[in-house]
């Protein structure tokens, strides 16, 4: 149903746009960095599934309204930038909490349930504008419009830049999970750290708030 040589051009387009850290990288590296690799891989996993569900819009028509009309895009914009300065802020607040966790040798334990840290990653990645914009302006480029069922189309396609994205934020997250490691031995430096993680979201929701259309 889809070719080959489609597969591989949109294979290559999305490790372009997938490499260059946004804001589900960041984020997950912010997560890391604050509470651990657990954490990490948790968002990892919603991010990835937030993602797909841009593809599943998309297939469906939803993303392209979003790709199209500026109220939209600006709305999820808003929604996602919003959430990410609030994580940002609490990780923040909670950043001695850690100092507590490290005296009890559990440096690496989550601070939210597994289940509240997947759906964080599952909003921030639904409301990635990077996210938004590549699938509804690509995804229904690639497609070969002449073979029919579009949506089946590009849901398989949609499945490409998921599994490279899986792959590298998993990397991403598993080395700053190990640099927080090495903070770990420090409660001072957890702490410093926990409060970095914190900065960087917030620094990461107002990157995503200022970040325009290009049309």
């Amino acid at each position: 149903m889809v070719s080959v040589d489609r597969l591989l051009a949109f294979a290559a387009m999305s490790l372009i746009v997938i490499v260059v850290p946004g804001p589900s990288v960041l984020f997950v590296i912010g997560r890391a960095l604050a509470h651990g690799r657990r954490t990490a891989l948790a968002t990892v996993f919603g991010n990835v599934v937030g993602s797909y569900l841009l593809v599943v819009a998309v297939a469906f028509g939803v993303g392209a309204l979003v790709g199209q009309s500026a109220a939209a895009f600006l709305a999820v914009k808003l929604a996602g930038a919003a959430y990410l300065v609030y994580l940002g802020v609490q990780a923040f607040r909670h950043r001695k909490d850690m100092r507590v966790e490290s005296l009890r040798a559990a440096p690496e334990g989550p601070a939210r349930g597994d289940l509240r840290t997947v759906l964080d990653g599952v909003l921030v990645g639904v409301t990635n504008p990077k996210g938004i914009v590549f699938f509804a302006a690509v995804l229904p480029q690639t497609v070969d419009h002449s073979a029919g069922q579009l949506p089946l189309q590009m849901l398989v396609l949609g499945l490409v830049p998921i599994g490279i994205g899986l792959v590298t934020d998993t990397l991403w997250g598993l080395g700053a999970a190990a640099a927080r490691t090495w903070f770990a031995r420090s409660e001072r430096r957890l702490s410093l750290i926990g409060g970095a993680g914190g900065f960087a979201m917030i620094g990461l929701g107002v990157t995503v708030a200022a970040t325009g259309r290009a049309d």
